[in-house]
């Protein structure tokens, strides 16, 4: 049963990425824009790393300067049980010096491998900022001819749709607003012809009686 949800999980996943891919290549802007916030997540990882190879760099340098001092203070005192014919005390000093002079040697190496690595690493960080700022000009620059090239599409398509429609819509119209005054005038003459009628017949007996 376990098998079998795993496999419809991994099925609908795959047909869900598969969508997902599909939707980028009909919108390529949108894939674009995807990978540039991508970068900039990759980017922020960097600016950490080379946050945390500053701190490193700064370890080994108070490492470095805490060893070194204290091989130049065991060497003094090795001299001064030297002149005092403190031959042990000497020897101590003496031991103590090399290990501390030793672990300076090898913090200072390490602090210069990690100031070469911090000044290699801050270079190639301000190419991949400079990379990315280009990527997003060349992003606005190819939005802005996605959005010139919609608008035309969407002007070119109203243009040709309505290339003889608007003549005839407008004789329509026109029909339309004739035949309606037609019948306006007509109901008006029908609605008056009476009166008219009866006024002309009264205006004759008048005429009449006046001959």
């Amino acid at each position: 049963m376990a098998n079998l949800f795993t496999r419809i999980k991994d099925s609908i996943s795959a047909d869900l990425h598969n969508l997902l891919d599909e939707k980028e290549q009909k919108n390529p802007v949108a894939a674009l824009n995807q990978y540039l916030r991508q970068s900039e997540q990759e980017k922020e990882k960097v600016r950490r790393l080379i946050e945390r190879q500053h701190k490193l760099k700064d370890e080994f340098t108070r490492e470095y300067h805490k060893a070194q001092d204290l091989a130049d203070k065991r060497l003094k005192q090795a001299a001064i049980a030297d002149k005092a014919g403190e031959e042990q005390m000497h020897q101590f000093a003496m031991k103590e010096q090399e290990e501390y002079q030793a672990r300076a040697d090898r913090m200072k190496t390490l602090r210069q491998e990690a100031v070469n690595q911090l000044e290699e690493l801050e270079q190639k960080y301000e190419e991949m900022k400079h990379k990315l700022k280009d990527m997003h000009l060349r992003r606005m620059e190819l939005m802005g001819r996605e959005n010139v090239a919609h608008a035309n599409h969407q002007m070119n398509k109203v243009m040709e749709e309505t290339a003889d429609k608007p003549y005839s819509r407008f004789a329509e119209l026109e029909n339309y607003i004739e035949s309606l005054e037609y019948k306006v005038n007509s109901s008006y003459y029908r609605s008056t012809f009476d009166s008219k009628i009866a006024r002309l017949e009264k205006e004759m007996q008048d005429q009449e009686k006046a001959n």
